[in-house]
């Protein structure tokens, strides 16, 4: 096995053989490409990456340091001793905003604390190709616990030994498995390698015959060709390659093969480039972007370097190209955003530096695109120093204007709907994949002849918006003044245009999944109500405003027969397809045990069985009330659902008191005992859910007293009237967490008494 910190050298202390066996195994065992071992260091707190197999550690110098109250997922596996599993981008996002502020690329990872006891010695991670939706399998799960158990007990017997189990230093790096290098790749004592890669043996088997052929193939290509494995090292070169390593490649004229890439190449080693680096050796898509060798010289020339993926290393292209207008030798100072020295005080500094975080973690919670558009309006152009912003997302092969701010009034709509074949930089920036910096508008207009210009000063970027390689749409950062775009900003801007891509894709699967919980449960509420000479019901639903907006309230009048009347309402947890799913089930259920002549507490009994039998992970309340309209005796059962409001035919107005059982879906064995009453001529009985009565940070109660309180002072108006005044408020709330269900109920003394049936009826509807 060899190890060092950057490629290579035999490994002898014990300590580290033990990590690098670990994370190797942990690598296999979890299906992953590259992974590691964080120990705690001498100082309180910190952790240090000891060992890192399949990425080349220097690229990843940032997270080499750890501290344990850091809101990272290694710092939080340390700290709580718990696992934690981040199977995609969405997920990693949602919990660790920061690390895909840094890190804004489509990979899962794993991180298993490492601990023997009360003795907690470090994390062990694993890299791996996101599963979008798919959660850690139990397999995975185990027997990355099991690596990490074997680990922990191998430190403890070294700890007890005298050993060191502390980590100061360098990250030891060594090959990964696989074809790129692992146990039975390159070793210490492996023949070394040619120009053309590993020296031939005299006789050529069928194999080497294939791979000279490939190789030539290769050599005949007019772009320079290397192929780096998973530790940076450079293990083939095309004859490109070597002929031109100097005038095309700027390397020192030294070998290539066996050096680390960005050694044999320093400008790789950019600033600017690093983050195209650690997008293809986190996640499998390509990359193209342009550099420069020799930007200081006054007409450096560019080339274009396409990276290429997989899992066991990289294929790098590199070939000469035009010199892009939106990318000359910058003339203008940078912006003063992201902590430059123009940005002022070192507290203004570091408050132009939060902004990027502050970012990332409000996208987490922007759940429709307009939220997105606004979270990046509020903290995007701040940091940057900039004025406009516009938003365009793919639709049928075409870039629709999603969000504007800061242009002229009209000036944008002539490029909504623009094909994807017309040549504009916020297009071309979606279709090549590129952002696109302007440092002034004759910088533009020089590149894009003819372009429509909303100012003949300031400056503008373009970024794509390319979530898990799929295109989403492009954004638009407008200056009022010309500026320079630094190596540090445009890394940023584009690593933060990853976390927008992703968190607006997140609100196109929200509004396609809002939409589909709409229609379902449009069709799953009742359209009309019965209508009965001695009864008149009205009810009401209301989406609510905030995350999902459609729930799994619901509302049902079911004639049961004997000309009684079974008045529903009831509660599924939760929002979305999956509540309004369930919420349709339980309606049906209800319906089915009622429609049996079930008694009450039958009719939840049976319907708190079958939710768990369905067990669809959630639970439910509802209330159930059996009523006689010739005499107004009404038996009534209660599942963990609010209690009902009766208003008597005077005006008085009390909160019932039904005795209750447990919500459904969670006890088998519940009993739910029936309580009776009698409901008067002109008495009016309201059923609701909770979003009618809680209110964010205050106590149900005081909403229930509230809505008491409401229908006391309704009076003897017509019924629809008295269910719009009593939802009024809660419909004109422009944050409503959750939905609402209203059912009213009131008993008349003689059918001519009864309101008119166009009123009744139309107001049945949802």
């Amino acid at each position: 096995m060899t190890a060092r910190p950057d490629i290579g050298g035999p490994v002898t202390d014990a300590t580290a053989q033990a990590l690098a066996r670990a994370a190797l195994d942990a690598v296999g065992a979890a299906g992953g490409y590259a992974g590691g071992v964080y120990l705690r260091s001498g100082t309180e707190g910190l952790m240090l990456m000891a060992a890192v197999t399949g990425l080349p550690s220097a690229l990843f110098r940032p997270w080499w340091r750890m501290h344990v109250n850091r809101p990272y997922p290694v710092a939080e596996a340390h700290r709580s001793g718990q696992s934690v599993h981040l199977p995609d981008a969405e997920s990693a996002m949602r919990r660790f905003p920061q690390l895909m502020a840094g890190l804004p690329f489509p990979f899962g990872s794993l991180y298993e604390p490492v601990a023997r006891g009360r003795e907690r010695y470090g994390v062990l991670f694993v890299l791996r190709p996101a599963t979008p939706g798919v959660p850690v399998g139990p397999g995975d799960r185990k027997r990355l616990r099991a690596v990490a158990v074997r680990l922990a007990g191998e430190l403890a017997a070294l700890a007890a030994a005298g050993a060191t189990v502390t980590w100061e230093g360098d990250p030891v790096c060594f090959p990964g498995p696989g074809p790129a290098g692992g146990r039975a790749g390159r070793a210490a004592g492996d023949a070394p390698h040619g120009r053309n890669g590993p020296a031939e043996s005299p006789a050529e088997s069928p194999t080497e015959s294939r791979a000279d052929s490939a190789r030539a193939a290769v050599d005949r290509l007019d772009l320079a060709v290397l192929s780096v494995d998973r530790q940076g090292v450079i293990g083939f070169a095309n004859s490109r390659a070597r002929s031109a390593a100097t005038t095309l490649l700027g390397s020192d004229g030294a070998e290539l093969c066996g050096r680390i890439l960005w050694e044999a190449l320093p400008w790789l080693g950019h600033p600017a480039y690093e983050d195209h680096f650690r997008a293809v050796f986190l996640a499998p898509a390509p990359v193209h972007f342009q550099a420069a060798p020799r930007r200081t010289e006054p007409s450096p020339h560019w080339l274009s370097v396409g990276l290429h993926p997989a899992l066991d290393g990289v294929t790098v292209t590199i070939t000469q190209a035009e010199p892009p207008a939106y990318a000359t030798e910058s003339l203008m100072r940078p912006g003063s955003g992201l902590g430059s020295t123009g940005a002022g005080s070192p507290a203004d500094r570091a408050s132009a530096l939060y902004r990027p975080v502050a970012l990332a973690i409000a996208l987490t919670e922007a759940v429709t695109a307009r939220q997105v558009s606004m979270v990046v309006t509020d903290e995007l152009l701040p940091a940057f120093g900039g004025r406009q912003l516009a938003i365009y997302l793919l639709g049928e092969g075409h870039l629709h204007l999603a969000w504007e701010t800061g242009f002229p009034q009209g000036f944008l709509d002539r490029f909504d709907g623009v094909a994807l074949d017309v040549r504009l930089p916020g297009v071309e920036t979606l279709t090549s994949g590129r952002p696109l910096f302007f440092e002034s508008m004759q910088q533009l207009a020089t590149a894009y002849p003819g372009i429509e210009l909303d100012s003949h000063v300031g400056a503008r970027a373009f970024l794509p918006l390319i979530a898990s390689g799929r295109p989403v749409g492009s954004c638009i950062l407008g200056f009022d003044a010309p500026r320079g775009f630094s190596p540090e900003e445009r890394t940023v801007l584009t690593a933060l245009a990853g976390l927008i891509a992703q968190a607006l894709e997140r609100a196109r699967r929200y509004d396609s999944e809002a939409a589909l919980a709409r229609g379902l449960q449009a069709a799953l509420l009742p359209h009309r109500l019965p209508v009965h000479e001695n009864v008149v019901t009205v009810g009401r639903y209301l989406p609510g405003t905030a995350g999902m907006d459609v729930g799994g309230d619901w509302y049902d009048v079911i004639e049961v027969g004997g000309g009684r009347l079974a008045l529903v309402i009831g509660d599924v947890q939760g929002h979305g397809v999956a509540a309004a799913a369930t919420m349709g089930q339980l309606r049906s259920a209800v319906r089915a045990f009622a429609l049996s002549g079930n008694e009450p507490e039958q009719v939840m009994r049976g319907t708190n069985e079958l939710l768990i039998d369905l067990d669809p992970g959630q639970f439910a309340s509802c209330c159930y009330v059996l009523l006689d309209p010739a005499t107004g005796l009404a038996l009534a059962v209660r599942a963990g659902h609010p209690q009902p409001l009766l208003r008597h035919p005077g005006g008085r107005t009390e909160v019932l008191d039904l005795a209750g059982g447990m919500v459904l879906g969670i006890d088998p064995e519940a009993v739910y005992p029936v309580t009776r009453l009698r409901i008067e001529p002109a008495a009016v009985l309201a059923l609701y859910t909770d979003g009618l009565v809680e209110t964010p940070g205050a106590d149900i109660d005081v909403g229930v007293e509230r809505l008491r309180a409401a229908l006391a002072d309704a009076g003897p108006a017509p019924l629809t009237e008295t269910a719009d005044r009593l939802i009024a408020e809660a419909g004109h709330s422009a944050d409503r967490p959750d939905d609402i269900a209203l059912l009213l109920a009131a008993r008349t003394s003689a059918p001519e008494v009864t309101l008119p049936t166009a009123a009744t009826t139309g107001a049945g509807g949802p």
